[in-house]
């Protein structure tokens, strides 16, 4: 089991439930990878993120596969609640006109029923795709924190859920500045993760010429997918079966204190994101095969947790040098810990 005092459920692992869910993450991941080629890396990252219950800010190229991610994911969760209007997957333009109604919804007057009737907006799926989410005015951030942060809308002083699989991968070009509005550090908080992403391997883009005329969607169809359901329960096992140990815990908050600490540092990760990153060290410890967090996944993820919530002081441009130079150092204390259990 890795760690000696770990702290998980009262009983032993479930072999069969661990299996299901590695079962259902493995046809999602096989599924994503025959729709986008070069990027498995970021693949990983963003089932990481579903089955943790986060949230992906993706800072990309246009033209990188980022549509195509979001949609195949979309396509490849089955929705199994019987009369359930939920869509798989909606992209949203965020342009500096878009309106909250325009993403939320909006009440609209029925004359036969004389009463106002809710529509939906695309925030009504289950895969959310939100395009340069930069592009957009601060009552539209606001309105996708709130339904981020607590999976409901607030149209006309009526709350509205959404859907408990709700998962949003938002982008933002990181070259393109002109007319953008920098997201506040509230709702930065929101993402797990922060991706960036760059161009794909020299074979990589040869395995995406070589495919054509066939659309990379058309090849994932044609493989299994997994239900709503499905991804719902493996959140739930790999909480209850994905085991944590104390020295784990210890570790994260060390790390953050220690960035908090750094004198090139004007504001640290708050404890919320070390919250957000338990389920997802958990997820990737899944992805890999294990019933146990090791040293590895907070290697892993600690970059992609820290990065976006790390403000350094005026001079200082790289914050990844900045949060490596603490994650290293404790990583490798908690490996040395877990060799001596």
């Amino acid at each position: 089991m890795g760690y000696e005092g770990t702290e998980m459920s009262e009983t032993a692992p479930n072999d069969d439930v661990i299996a299901r869910t590695r079962g259902a993450v493995e046809t999602l991941r096989t599924r994503l990878r025959a729709a986008i080629r070069g990027r498995d890396q970021v693949i990983d990252l963003v089932l990481v993120a579903l089955l943790a219950d986060g949230h992906v800010l993706l800072e990309d190229y246009p033209g990188s596969g980022k549509t195509t991610l979001a949609r195949a994911l979309g396509e490849a969760i089955n929705d199994d609640v019987p009369g359930d209007e939920i869509a798989a997957f909606r992209r949203i333009q965020f342009t500096p006109d878009l309106l909250p109604s325009d993403i939320t919804g909006t009440s609209v007057f029925d004359v036969e029923k004389n009463q106002f009737l809710f529509r939906r907006g695309p925030l009504f799926a289950h895969v959310v795709l939100a395009d340069e989410i930069n592009r957009t005015s601060p009552k539209v951030q606001a309105a996708l924190l709130e339904a981020m942060a607590e999976k409901q809308v607030t149209v006309d002083n009526t709350t509205h859920k959404l859907d408990e699989l709700f998962f949003v991968i938002a982008t933002q070009n990181p070259l393109d500045v002109a007319g953008t509005y920098p997201l506040p550090t509230p709702q930065l908080d929101r993402f797990v993760f922060k991706i960036r992403m760059s161009y794909i391997e020299r074979d990589a883009e040869l395995e995406v010429l070589a495919q054509y005329p066939t659309a990379s969607l058309d090849l994932a169809h044609s493989l299994p997918n997994v239900t709503r359901g499905e991804i719902l329960a493996a959140r739930r096992a790999l909480r209850a079966e994905v085991a944590i140990a104390q020295p784990v815990k210890d570790a994260l908050v060390d790390l953050a204190r220690a960035i908090r600490a750094d004198p090139r540092v004007l504001q640290g990760a708050s404890t919320r994101s070390l919250v957000l990153m338990l389920p997802a060290l958990q997820a990737r410890a899944l992805l890999g095969g294990r019933d146990f967090v090791a040293p590895e996944d907070v290697a892993a993820l600690a970059p992609h947790v820290f990065g976006h919530r790390v403000e350094c002081a005026p001079g200082i441009d790289e914050v990844a040098s900045v949060v490596a130079d603490h994650v290293g150092p404790i990583v490798d204390r908690l490996a040395r810990e877990s060799l001596k259990r």
